[in-house]
């Protein structure tokens, strides 16, 4: 949702009307996620994608009647064995797709802008009541108290685990809400003012990560060379991903790159960053600087199993040479190891392409 809220919000400024179509739930080989969505207006534009192509040309035509007769529309869609050509997934897997006619809440867009944690409620019946949850407050109402008391608080715990998903509610036979959560975007932290760097945070703010670029040096450490960031911050490495951490700033999700391949930059940094609870560390360097660099994280007291989760030398072996080819062999390492892909080619692999690494997902990336 995240990727469609301005234009929906600048269709809510014009008084344009419009549907959006989410994704409420997958099975199997699904190219979407929950969450997914796409919105179409009155005149007819569409933003957004359910399914990268498979269902789209019918998610279109349903948003069309939703529009028409102000009524939500639920519907499955998968692969026909019987008729290759029906309207399905190609992929063999299975979508669900709720569609309501707009327009969704301006609190919703506007938290969804601003990067807020936040969730988004819709009651799956006619009605589609719309419930807009942040942790200490919300907006919206059925109209039905025991009703409204039990989604405010599974959209609340929902919120709280960053989930998304279809929910009963408990008061209600046979009603469903959808809950979609949003959080602010994962962080990558890209330590070391150089040219890789620049790279990997152009590819790091494509995959939907907030991009930090920081380094002690001002001279190199400045917005004008890293356009591609989010931020350019001028400090010794280890303290600015201390204060970080002491500030609540970094999660599970974080992304760790050290590219200085400099001792004196990198060892006080890994020290910080192998103890920290986040996704992803690896650092730059030949064979032979990476056996210098854990023989001095050894000598600093760094113990084995903190170790283990350095990534170094980082990146694939794609036989990357420039900036841009490295930097994607960096992204490719941390997304594989984030969703849980194994990083062998497709080609040599069988089973799902898609990998499941939890039970639900929310709306972050």
């Amino acid at each position: 949702m995240r990727e469609i809220a301005d234009r929906l919000r600048a269709w809510h400024d014009a008084g344009t009307a419009y549907a959006v179509a989410t994704v409420v739930s997958v099975g199997g080989s699904a190219p979407r996620q929950p969450g997914a969505a796409m919105a179409v207006s009155e005149t007819g534009e569409a933003v957004g994608s359910v399914s990268g192509g498979c269902v789209e040309g019918a998610v279109y035509e349903l948003c069309g009647e939703a529009l028409r007769t102000g009524t939500p529309v639920r519907e499955s869609f998968g692969y026909s064995d019987d008729d290759a050509f029906a309207v399905g997934l190609t992929c063999g897997g299975t979508i669900e797709v709720f569609v309501r006619p707009g327009p969704l809440p301006e609190a919703a867009l506007t938290a969804i802008s601003r990067d807020e944690q936040v969730a988004v409620a819709h009651l799956m019946d006619e009605s589609a009541a719309t419930f807009v949850v942040w942790p200490d407050r919300h907006t919206g109402s059925s109209g039905l108290a025991d009703v409204d008391r039990v989604v405010v608080g599974e959209a609340r715990a929902m919120l709280d685990g960053g989930v998304t998903g279809v929910r009963s509610v408990r008061c209600r036979d046979g009603l469903d809400v959808f809950v979609q959560s949003h959080a602010p975007a994962p962080r990558l932290l890209v330590f070391g003012a150089i040219d890789h760097a620049a790279a990997v945070a152009k590819i790091g703010s494509f995959l939907g990560y907030r991009v930090t670029v920081c380094d002690a040096r001002p001279v190199f450490a400045t917005p004008a060379r890293f356009p591609g960031a989010d931020e350019v911050v001028v400090d010794w490495p280890h303290r600015y991903l201390n204060e970080q951490a002491d500030q609540g700033r970094i999660d599970g999700r974080t992304v760790v790159c050290v590219l200085t391949h400099d001792a004196k930059f990198d060892v006080p940094l890994l020290e910080v960053a192998l103890r920290l609870p986040v996704a992803y560390v690896g650092a730059m360097g030949s064979r032979r600087t990476h056996d210098d660099r854990m023989r001095r994280l050894r000598d600093a007291g760094m113990a084995d199993a903190e170790l283990a989760r350095l990534h170094s030398p980082i990146g694939l072996d794609l036989g990357a040479r420039t900036p841009e080819e490295t930097a994607l062999s960096i992204a490719a390492e941390f997304v594989a190891l984030r969703r849980g892909g194994s990083a062998a080619p497709l080609v040599r692999t069988a089973g799902p392409i898609h990998h499941d690494t939890a039970a639900a997902t929310g709306d972050v990336a």
